[in-house]
């Protein structure tokens, strides 16, 4: 077993017993969560982004670890096999940027008032380790996975396309919740008014392309030995 199959499996274990622990052990008890807008059927994990990616993330490292065992990790293959090209798709379009999105948007909001974003109640429920790996090993991961292997981004017009319609989807998402609930998912929206509520989500909107802007610049630094030799076989290849 090579290094990063043993990295993938472990990333993949984490996330999975993650999400795994936070859907069967982390209980509220009725009375706060219906306080913290909770109750809307037995959704209460799929409400929020932090459970969609580290789901995400979960299935990313899972793909990562059957693409070291069938696939391939080389930088220029003659024949690319499909599960690479999903891997690759996927950190791009959605397991890098939303990691980085989620992590950052969390800590930020934690920062200047962590009821806005991890009411102090939740301390009684929530372990600190799981609070980790669902909001900082998330960033964490996803670079050692950026150092560790090289990956060809799609053309940008499509990653982001697929990263806009993910978001566009959880969007959607919270408003049926708030639509039947009367609660937004998260308290700082709940102090926001339309228009500001506009503005925020447009200012979120900005910071995930400028996420997946991020990935894509750091892959051509750190890989760009490679990425020149992809270019230059695809050249050969068109003449």
């Amino acid at each position: 077993m090579g290094v990063a199959t043993l990295v993938h499996a472990i990333f993949a274990v984490h996330f999975w017993f993650g999400c795994y622990y936070d859907w069967f052990h982390v209980r509220i008890p009725k009375n706060e969560s219906e306080q913290m807008g909770f109750s809307f059927g037995n959704t209460e994990k799929l409400k929020f982004l932090t459970f969609w990616n580290a789901l995400l993330q979960g299935l990313f490292f899972s793909i990562c670890l059957l693409n070291d065992i069938v696939g391939t990790n080389e930088p220029n293959p003659k024949n690319t096999p499909i599960i690479r090209k999903v891997k690759d798709t996927l950190f791009a379009s959605l397991a890098f940027p939303l990691s980085m999105f989620v992590g950052l948007t969390f800590w930020g909001l934690y920062a200047v008032d962590r009821e806005l974003v991890f009411p102090k109640v939740l301390d009684k429920y929530f372990p600190v380790w799981l609070n980790h790996v669902m909001h900082t090993n998330i960033m964490i991961f996803v670079f050692i996975e950026m150092i560790m292997n090289f990956r060809s981004y799609p053309k940008r017009k499509t990653g982001i396309s697929i990263l806009a319609a993910f978001m566009a989807c959880y969007l959607v998402w919270i408003h049926i919740i708030h639509h039947y609930s009367g609660i937004w998912v998260y308290p700082v929206l709940e102090v926001l008014n339309l228009p500001l509520r506009i503005v925020f989500f447009a200012a979120l909107l900005v910071l995930i392309v400028f996420m997946y802007l991020l990935g894509e610049g750091l892959n051509n630094i750190l890989w760009s030995n490679q990425i020149k030799a992809v270019k230059s076989n695809k050249a050969k290849k068109r003449h």
